[in-house]
């Protein structure tokens, strides 16, 4: 797969032999090295606040990578719903990663307000294969009235996306490694997609690939604040757009991975508040919590595409 779209697409499609409630081990699994993020976005739940958030324990992490990865995943995302790039240790994570555990494909999302120069090179030349930004603002003021931050975030962003290109290409001619440089970016209404277009364009020449994603509405967490803007939400997490997937059965819950800071699996991608633990890893092996009971029973609704009573049901996709 060369492009990041092709691995995405990979993962949402949820092949023939992962549509059972004992799916394979996925292939690809994101970990949140820290709850926390510095910005307090109106389209994330995040901003609710509804759990409490701190870092990952080191020692869980080096604990749990080396399993995951002799259990068969190949792909681990140093993320989850927080900014990797507010924890110290990042640059060895990604090198834990990519050459103690020894995964194949290491790759990290990030808002990009804290990718310095210095501190995206550490994490290339310790290996990492794929640095994306969320890319969800068009100017500073859709900035500030979005990521409700202080605009010099905004400006910052934009100068870290476009030192990454050279310092990508240093790194390569003195390490070999050539991490892949991406930005998704909402697909707003209006005149904010047509902002939003301007700023991807103007982008372009510093990245190898760019993909626009819905408005999801984050298991029906944000939705009234959405509405209130007049964003067009959909429902679920059905991909990227030009590869939108059917709503339900859900691919997050048969293909991927989602590891909360404080070692919980989780079934969702957006799971904000705890609702979607299916096991605690720091006493569960990760292939008995990926086939709990729990889990099990998640999947098998989603199959029968009736999740009543389950976690599933407060998600808009079902309503």
């Amino acid at each position: 797969m060369s492009t990041i779209t092709d691995r995405i697409d990979a993962i949402t499609e949820i092949p023939v032999e992962y549509r059972t409630p004992t799916p394979p081990c996925p292939r690809s699994v994101k970990i949140e090295l820290t709850g926390r993020c510095n910005f307090r976005c109106a389209f994330c739940a995040r901003a609710q606040q509804l759990r409490e958030v701190s870092d990952i324990d080191r020692g869980f992490f080096e604990r749990i990578l080396p399993e995951m990865r002799q259990a068969g995943v190949e792909e681990i995302g140093l993320f989850y719903l927080g900014e990797s790039f507010m924890l110290r240790w990042l640059p060895e994570a990604v090198k834990f990663a990519k050459h103690d555990a020894g995964f194949p494909y290491v790759f990290l999302t990030t808002n990009g307000s804290l990718s310095t120069p210095d501190r995206m090179r550490a994490v290339m030349q310790n290996g990492l294969d794929s640095l994306k930004f969320s890319l969800n603002y068009a100017d500073e003021e859709q900035f500030n009235g979005i990521a409700r931050v202080n605009s010099a975030h905004y400006h910052r962003m934009l100068n870290h996306i476009k030192a990454a290109k050279a310092i990508r290409d240093e790194v390569y001619e003195t390490t070999g490694n050539r991490c892949g440089l991406y930005a998704s970016y909402i697909l707003y209404d209006g005149d904010q997609g047509e902002k939003m277009n301007e700023v991807v364009e103007e982008l372009s020449p510093y990245l190898d690939e760019s993909y626009s994603l819905p408005l999801y509405n984050q298991a029906d967490l944000v939705t009234e604040e959405e509405e209130d803007r007049n964003w067009s939400v959909t429902a679920g997490n059905r991909g990227r757009v030009g590869a939108l997937r059917e709503p339900i059965p859900c691919w997050a819950v048969f293909t991927e991975g989602h590891i909360t800071f404080d070692g919980k699996l989780s079934a969702c991608c957006f799971d904000h508040d705890g609702s979607f633990h299916m096991g605690d890893l720091n006493t569960t092996p990760f292939m008995e919590a990926w086939h709990s009971e729990k889990f099990r029973s998640l999947r098998d609704a989603n199959l029968r595409k009736d999740v009543t009573g389950t976690p599933c049901e407060s998600c808009a996709a079902y309503s």
